[in-house]
């Protein structure tokens, strides 16, 4: 398997999210998604791509992409990702460690930040196309993304 870093484009997602407090443990994190998926089943909500995003070092956020209006009750709120530029790499956790991935990238990026090709790096973000818990094939293509400014 080949895996390789790149820039490019993220799009915006719209999503209703929960907000945990650090360190997440993977219990934390599937009960906060199987919140979110109740919650669209009942709002009657589409919904896309599970997105775990870490934008502090002290809280994480379980994201869900909603497609259609909706509006936050309880604990879910609702929220858009802006459209930015982020640092990419698709691969399977299966085949390949993401402890690997992480440290890899996060030195690729420490790199084009000496070289001035990026001025700063963001919040971390893996973005799964369905839910990675019970989809192999959702697994398979994990992706992981840094938000960076150039």
């Amino acid at each position: 398997m080949v895996v390789d870093f790149s820039f490019k484009r993220s799009p915006k997602y719209r999503v209703a999210f929960l907000r945990g407090r650090v360190p997440w443990t993977e219990r934390s994190l599937r009960a906060a998604f199987r919140e979110l998926q109740a919650w669209a089943k009942q709002h009657q909500v589409r919904t896309g791509k599970w997105i775990i995003a870490s934008p502090s070092n002290t809280y994480w956020e379980a994201c869900l992409e909603i497609k259609g209006e909706a509006r936050g009750s309880g604990r879910i709120h609702i929220k858009v990702l802006p459209a930015t530029s982020v640092a990419t790499i698709t691969f399977d956790p299966g085949v390949v460690s993401p402890r690997v991935i992480y440290h890899g990238l996060m030195d690729w990026l420490k790199w084009r930040r000496k070289a001035h090709e990026i001025k700063s790096t963001g919040l971390t973000r893996e973005i799964y196309p369905s839910d990675p818990w019970s989809d192999p094939k959702a697994w398979s293509r994990a992706t992981v993304e840094y938000v960076v400014r150039r």
